[in-house]
């Protein structure tokens, strides 16, 4: 009888609080203090926010006047997207090192295959950890690290011990890791879905494994199939550096209806910071700009402009979200979600792997 394939080993790197992490790097004078990247006390969206900002619920999309109230000796930096995709850049050369088979899916974080142990180190934990030491002496920050057999609890685990944390779960350990987690946690399971289950008595992993595919697809459709597996810890998704993309897109709720074009085109500005640097980590280009808008009374309306040749610079992503938001005026109602997305993406990718000897965990 053949023996069966080998488990993959992966490795998902995830950056403690980054971009408010350089911040205080770079700024000794933020070290220890509560710092938010992006907006101001008056206006904008929290891009990001370090890990004493945290303690006060101060987190990423939170409006920002919400987040000073909630914190008073919140500093408010301005985003150097240079400088994080200059200090990703370094990071994502040290992956290198490792395995070709790296997936970023921000500036922040990647996955990584080591199944092939290039280096000969022995181990895809010692990978983990030696690749965090790197992080930490070259670029002075700190990484968390899950290492596992697939990539959904790879990414669970690498939140497990945060900050500056690792955490390993083997083959055989999948499922009872993620019938102890909050389904709210689960990657791929947004407030709405988790408010959704929560009614349906959905609270942990157990209880969702509890729940028969049919149950499932009659409550969440086409998600079903990938809760169903995530449950029971399957994932048969491989690392795929050159994963085709359809869209790339971000979307805040904000606390505070926005009202008015200066509100709203504020709050697009910044919307259009993190896609701009999503895209462009990504090395995805794509064509066609789409606006989601939701108002108070939660109607919801699309708007989208494809142009002739992909979106080169963010200059012009603007423009395209800012004459999107234009043709809705004048609005008569408080806006309460803003999103923007990028379709559109030409090239294809290939998910193909190499035949892979074994490593142990």
């Amino acid at each position: 009888m053949a023996d069966d394939p080998a488990p993959r080993k992966i490795i998902h790197v995830d950056m403690d609080a980054f971009y408010a992490s350089i911040e205080q790097r770079d700024d000794p004078s933020l070290k220890g203090r509560p710092v938010a990247v992006g907006g101001s006390r008056a206006r904008g969206v929290v891009a990001a926010a370090s890990y004493e900002a945290r303690v006060f619920g101060v987190r990423s999309a939170m409006a920002s006047v919400t987040a000073a109230r909630r914190c008073p000796d919140l500093v408010f930096v301005r985003p150097r997207f240079d400088v994080y995709r200059a200090v990703s850049h370094q990071i994502r050369a040290i992956f290198a090192d490792y395995t070709p088979l790296v997936e970023p899916l921000s500036l922040d974080e990647a996955y990584l295959d080591v199944t092939v142990d290039r280096r000969a180190i022995g181990s895809a934990t010692a990978i983990a950890e030696e690749i965090r030491a790197r992080i930490r002496a070259e670029t002075g920050l700190t990484a968390s690290a899950g290492v596992s057999y697939n990539k959904f609890i790879a990414k669970m685990a690498s939140d497990q011990n945060k900050p500056d944390g690792l955490c390993v779960i083997p083959p055989g350990k999948g499922a009872s890791f993620v019938a102890g987690l909050p389904v709210r946690r689960f990657h791929g399971v947004g407030p709405v879905t988790a408010a959704k289950m929560e009614r349906l008595g959905i609270a942990t992993g157990a209880d969702l494994r509890a729940a028969d595919l049919l149950f499932l697809q009659r409550h969440f459709g086409s998600h079903a199939r990938y809760l169903h597996d995530a449950a029971r810890g399957r994932d048969d998704r491989p690392v795929s550096p050159d994963r085709p993309r359809r869209s790339l897109g971000v979307e805040t709720t904000y606390d505070v209806d926005l009202a008015g074009r200066a509100a709203l085109v504020a709050a697009l500005e910044d919307l259009i910071d993190t896609l701009w640097e999503r895209s462009e980590a990504a090395r995805a280009a794509g064509r066609t700009v789409t606006l989601k808008v939701r108002f108070a009374d939660f109607r919801q309306v699309t708007r989208a402009r494809t142009l002739a040749a992909p979106v080169a610079d963010r200059a012009t992503l603007a423009r395209v979200g800012t004459a999107l938001v234009d043709g809705l005026l004048p609005i008569g109602i408080g806006v309460r979600l803003l999103g923007i997305t990028l379709s559109g993406f030409g090239g294809e990718g290939s998910d193909d792997q190499p035949v892979q000897p074994r490593l142990p965990l």
